[in-house]
């Protein structure tokens, strides 16, 4: 037997909570894992919430990230004893996941843990830190540098919006973060941020286009904050959009895109080959040291992720949420 907070969907409703699970419960998969640590992502907190259609199948243990020693593998890749690192590929969502004592996995999902960080600080970095390096990546591809100017980071309080404010200051890039909780005005300066931005000034509807400012973009929040920041980026700029905490609606006009060349990235961290995956945890391995991490995070245990979903959704915390098993 082991813990894990599982989430039922029945004739008694829709709950989530700590549960004690059978080993012989866990899904197919090739590698079987002791869970080290875990993170509670937005995603997460909406899968235990019910607000929001996640999860596929039930019941189901949520948990997009995990890392975990091997304790039986049948993949030429792994061994016991091995330190493996998960993010997406469906976990949490349609396969179980990581806020759990054990999972079982397919091995094509897995990663070596990198020897830069512990269990913990790679949680803290988890699907956030990655998805705000692919999106620094995809802005790298298109050719912006420090030298373009300002890069606009929106819902920058948020853990993909911590991780691309603190990573980008750290690439020499000026920072402007856009907040609705200007009472955290301190600690996005503390992560680089040059200035901040009243979300106000972006979430409501706007022109088609803008004064030009923004040289890149990496925008966390979508709906009229997405739409306003394409209509405000520069003549061949791009904007990367990795999130939705405002909606998933986009509405824009073609104007940004046809008439200054305005390029839209869409970043999806899911499903991301092994080959991408690899590229940017070496890149987080680089820049990030233990201080960065650990300011952008907080530390729970399994016995309080129902209680701590709920503040997230109600926009309670900021930066990253660890697990620790």
């Amino acid at each position: 037997m082991f813990n894990a907070i599982v989430i039922n969907k029945d004739e008694q409703g829709y709950r989530a909570g700590l549960t004690a699970v059978d080993e012989q419960q866990l899904p197919a998969g090739d590698v079987t894992v002791k869970v080290l640590a875990s993170t509670l992502n937005y995603k997460d907190a909406l899968a235990i919430s019910g607000k929001s259609p996640v999860v596929r199948t039930f019941p189901m243990v949520p948990g997009i990230d995990l890392v975990g020693e091997v304790l039986h593998s049948d993949s030429v890749r792994f061994q016991s004893g091995d330190k493996v690192l998960l993010n997406g590929f469906g976990v949490g969502e349609n396969h179980w996941g990581g806020l759990a004592e054990k999972a079982r996995l397919n091995s094509a999902w897995l990663l070596p843990l990198p020897a830069a960080f512990t269990p913990e600080q790679a949680m803290a970095i988890g699907t956030a830190g990655y998805t705000a390096m692919l999106s620094i990546l995809a802005l790298q591809k298109h050719g912006i540098t420090a030298e373009h100017g300002e890069i606009l980071v929106t819902g920058a309080n948020g853990g993909v919006g911590s991780y691309a404010v603190r990573l980008l200051s750290k690439l020499g890039y000026t920072v402007v973060a856009c907040t609705g909780r200007p009472n955290e005005s301190d600690y996005l300066k503390q992560l680089g941020a040059a200035e901040i931005l009243p979300r106000e000034q972006l979430s409501a509807a706007g022109k088609p286009l803008q004064k030009e400012r923004w040289a890149g973009v990496i925008d966390c929040v979508g709906s009229h904050t997405l739409a306003n920041a394409c209509a405000s980026t520069r003549y061949g700029g791009a904007v990367a959009a990795c999130g939705l905490a405002q909606g998933m609606d986009f509405p824009v006009t073609v104007a940004p895109f046809i008439l200054r060349g305005v390029t839209l990235y869409g970043i999806d961290s899911v499903m991301r080959p092994l080959a991408d995956r690899s590229k940017a945890w070496q890149h987080l391995s680089e820049l990030l040291q233990p201080a960065d991490v650990d300011q952008i995070a907080s530390v729970i245990s399994l016995e309080q992720v129902v209680a701590t979903a709920t503040r997230l959704l109600q926009g309670d915390i900021r930066g990253r949420v660890i697990v620790k098993i």
